[in-house]
């Protein structure tokens, strides 16, 4: 039985106002909860971001390669990525004050046990699997599962702020992880990262409830208290029953690839290896680091915009003109790289505007494709595409370093298949409904009139 208020809840207070006079001005623990998610989301993707900087103090203290140590971060990003459709498994059984608590002390444990390494399969061990692991079980499903449970109103613009935290974390941890290891003591670094991890773990276990009815609150935006829900069908096996549907469409396919190769420009090409490229050409490493913490902000702006396009326009002329432009600026980047003039300052501003934007209209042609019930499943696995391009260009490009001694080809490279992407998604048609019995319906909205595309990210 639900309970129903005599009046809608004004903007911050609890919806359940009308049951306590006092509760009328009383922030609505929605924002706490969302609070506290943001800051998981943000210092985990932060940590991810950690061995773009070790990256050179690592290979002249132990004289690795650069592909035996960007080796670690494919695992890293691999796990990341393949953790996502299971993460939420275990957090439909055991709860966010479970799963992310633990993420975290994984994180810390991960981090902290690289100071004392002493061989290459130590840093695969600690950096790819623990700290790949702990935060795969954060990120990928954390925004979109506190935003559904927490929110009715403001839902697109609570997944939308999670989001860009998510993707902007790694990129604003660079210039203070950069200084903490500028002299070649990255054991800094590694302690601080640690540090931070487990500053999450009282914090996400005290404040991230699992529903508002726990509390005894609606929704935020809501007029009803909501029971949990009883879940019937046991999650890991829906994961696979969808994915095995969703591989006998080409729609999938044609998805899962375009997202591969934003995966790979992104979180295993500049992501990693920017840092370096730089350096190889005389820039500071605290400079190059700055550059990567513009993306970062700039990401914020590209990622609000790009979802207000995608209410407006058609996904697929959006993700033409990310991908194309995106191709182009990586075809230009070796040069930029030599010349260190306005053009690399270009190449900044563009690519921080179009790190994520790509998410929006992707999963807006998921939802149009597959439907909203199932689309958000085969999104989780189209992420995974994600993080496995990502994966491939991270050790990729630092066998092609080693081997030609530069980064270009791997530029080049990467630019071509991002111009290949722009054209592809055109290619996307009609829906999957043959395969998956439903009518297809056009992306949901919130009640403020935002979009509920955006799922997830792909930091």
């Amino acid at each position: 039985m639900t309970e129903k208020l005599d009046r809608p809840p004004t903007d911050l207070e609890a919806p359940d106002a009308a049951a306590d006079i006092g509760a009328a001005h009383r922030l609505h623990p929605a924002w706490i909860v969302a609070a506290v998610g943001f800051l998981s989301l943000l210092l985990a993707a932060g940590f991810r971001a950690t061995p773009g900087v070790l990256l050179v103090p690592l290979q002249n203290e132990f004289g690795w390669s650069r592909a035996a140590i960007s080796g670690a971060v494919s695992v890293n990003l691999v796990l990341y990525g393949l953790a996502g459709p299971f993460a939420a498994a275990l957090t439909q059984r055991f709860g966010l004050r479970r799963v992310v608590p633990s993420a975290m002390a994984l994180i810390a444990a991960g981090s902290a046990l690289t100071v004392a390494m002493t061989a290459l399969w130590q840093l695969y061990l600690c950096w790819g699997v623990m700290v790949g692991v702990g935060t795969g079980a954060v990120a990928p499903v954390l925004a979109a599962t506190i935003a559904n449970r927490w929110f009715q109103q403001r839902r697109g613009l609570v997944l939308g702020v999670l989001t860009a935290g998510s993707a902007t974390g790694q990129l604003l941890f660079l210039p203070l992880l950069a200084s903490l290891s500028q002299d070649g003591d990255w054991r800094r670094a590694a302690w601080a990262v640690a540090g931070a991890a487990l500053l999450v773990v009282p914090l996400s276990a005290v404040f991230l409830k699992e529903y508002p009815v726990d509390v005894g609150r609606a929704p935020y935006g809501g007029t009803e208290l909501e029971p949990r829900p009883v879940v019937t069908t046991h999650p890991i096996a829906t994961a696979f029953s969808v994915l095995r549907r969703a591989t006998r469409t080409r729609q999938f396919w044609i998805l899962c690839g375009t997202f591969f190769v934003c995966g790979a420009s992104t979180n295993g090409l500049i992501a990693t290896h920017f840092i370096p490229a730089a350096m190889d050409h005389d820039m500071p490493e605290t400079t190059a680091a700055g550059m990567l913490a513009a993306m970062g902000i700039l990401d914020v702006v590209g990622t609000s915009a790009s979802g207000w396009l995608t209410d407006r326009f058609d996904p697929r002329k959006l993700l033409f003109a990310y991908y194309a432009l995106r191709g182009l600026s990586l075809l230009a980047l070796p040069r930029a790289l030599v010349a260190q003039h306005l053009s690399l300052g270009a190449f900044v501003a563009f690519y921080g505007l179009d790190w994520i934007a790509t998410v929006p209209p992707t999963v807006a042609l998921v939802n149009q494709t597959f439907g909203r019930h199932e689309g958000i499943v085969v999104w989780g696995w189209i992420f995974a595409a994600h993080q496995i391009g990502a994966a491939i260009a991270a050790f990729s490009a630092g066998w092609i370093r080693d081997a030609s001694g530069s980064y270009g080809p791997a530029f080049v490279g990467a630019g071509t298949l991002c111009l290949i992407a722009a054209a592809a998604v055109f290619t996307i048609r009609g829906s999957a409904q043959d395969r998956f019995g439903e009518r297809r319906e056009p992306p949901a909205r919130d009640g403020s009139g935002g979009s509920l595309l955006t799922a997830g990210s792909a930091g």
